[in-house]
């Protein structure tokens, strides 16, 4: 029996089935958790957290069985699920959404090192518990696309793994509402994200921070995480048919020459062409032990030149009309010969998004910063094309874009 209760009467020995309110406002990545330690029950009455939902079922009652301040109640699962889902968000600027989304990063990198590591130690994975990871990355795509994803992609190479996840469920969700999936399929999606290559946890972590070339045998070796990982699910509790195809086939290619399964265009799900496109652009934007991270624009540009043979073209298509032809915090010139940073895409157009003018070509020096959109009517000027922060000597571009001082998470 679920019950609704002030986080005064919590005491130890109660189930915890849900803390009322977000994800964010607690430091407990688990959804549900056996309350034994008089820490956690201080931690829980310290936060803005009023209200929580216990199960009796699994633990101690309310004192006396009374709940005293005349907020218990009889639910089901569903119900409590879909009060929680039909909470709206609304659009958020991007500096504002960054704040915000500094927080979920590093909440969810805690979060999902512990999961991917108590699976290293043969814990078998639950998704009910990587369902707040979801439901709060979600929740940000949807205030404002650009700000996480942007963000997740300035993960430290000693955190590629777990952040490579964060920034893949990002992504799928985005391009899951793009193509016009339904609330649940999109959650589906940055379910599969989240859980595709915790196959890695299998492979040696000198082969995976390896700077140099891999001799073929540890490239074999790190081939294999697709299975490993799919066999690690299928141990695992409400681990969902898509989550376990994407785990298994995110390197497929349409024309049959990826792995483990070869898999041609029509054999090949849904998800697994979106977890194809999405891997590979967080792979290739991310700083590696062995390489640089790309510029977004230029990897955009690079995977188009890939796109035969490797990704379905109508989801890669989707997959640039999520994030843009110029994502969030590429560098480009403008016409006016001056330098901008991408804040925001548009919904006219891939050509005309939202930036950030800090820079005058012709002085060679900052200017007052000016926030351009370049879709309305008035604006006269736009891009030409994408440019290199180093060429220009910008280190601080991602303080720029995110409004942020050090947007570190």
């Amino acid at each position: 029996m679920l019950k609704r209760i002030h986080v005064e009467q919590l005491r130890i020995g109660m189930h915890v089935h849900e803390l009322c309110g977000s994800w964010m406002d607690h430091p407990f990545w688990r959804k549900g958790f056996l309350l034994d330690d008089p820490k956690d029950l201080k931690t829980i009455q310290s936060t803005v957290i009023r209200e929580a939902w216990i199960d009796t079922s699994k633990g101690l009652d309310v004192q006396g069985g009374v709940d005293v301040k005349a907020i218990e109640a009889e639910v089901d699962t569903t119900l409590l699920q879909a009060d929680l889902a039909g909470k709206k968000e609304t659009r958020a600027d991007t500096a504002h959404e960054a704040a915000r989304a500094v927080m979920i990063c590093a909440k969810s990198r805690r979060a999902v090192t512990s999961m991917f590591n108590e699976a290293r130690m043969g814990k078998a994975l639950d998704a009910e518990e990587a369902r707040p990871i979801v439901e709060e990355i979600s929740a940000s795509v949807l205030r404002n696309p650009g700000a996480l994803i942007g963000l997740a992609r300035l993960k430290d190479k000693d955190d590629y793994t777990y952040m490579h996840s964060v920034a893949v469920c990002a992504l799928m969700v985005s391009l899951a509402r793009r193509l016009g999936l339904g609330d649940e399929q999109v959650r589906e999606a940055g379910m599969a994200g989240l859980l595709h290559d915790v196959g890695k946890m299998m492979i040696p972590l000198e082969i995976l921070n390896k700077p140099g070339k891999l001799t073929d045998a540890e490239f074999d070796l790190v081939k294999s995480h697709p299975v490993e990982g799919h066999k690690m699910l299928l141990e695992g509790n409400s681990i969902s048919d898509i989550t376990l195809d994407v785990c298994l086939h995110h390197h497929e290619k349409v024309d049959g020459k990826g792995y483990p399964d070869r898999q041609t265009n029509e054999q090949i799900s849904l998800y697994a062409k979106m977890g194809a496109v999405c891997d590979v652009y967080d792979a290739i934007t991310s700083e590696r032990p062995y390489k640089k991270g790309w510029e977004p624009a230029e990897s955009i540009r690079k995977m188009a030149e890939w796109s035969a043979g490797n990704y379905d073209p109508a989801i890669f298509q989707a997959f640039v009309k999520s994030i843009g032809i110029y994502p969030v915090g590429s560098l480009v010139r403008l016409e006016s010969n001056r330098l901008a940073v991408i804040i925001e895409q548009s919904e006219k157009s891939l050509l005309t998004p939202k930036v950030k003018v800090f820079f005058s070509i012709k002085s060679n020096g900052r200017i007052v910063p000016e926030i351009l959109d370049l879709s309305k009517p008035a604006c006269r000027d736009k891009i030409v094309s994408n440019e290199s922060p180093e060429k220009w000597d910008i280190p601080d571009i991602n303080e720029i874009w995110s409004g942020l001082s050090d947007p570190s998470w």
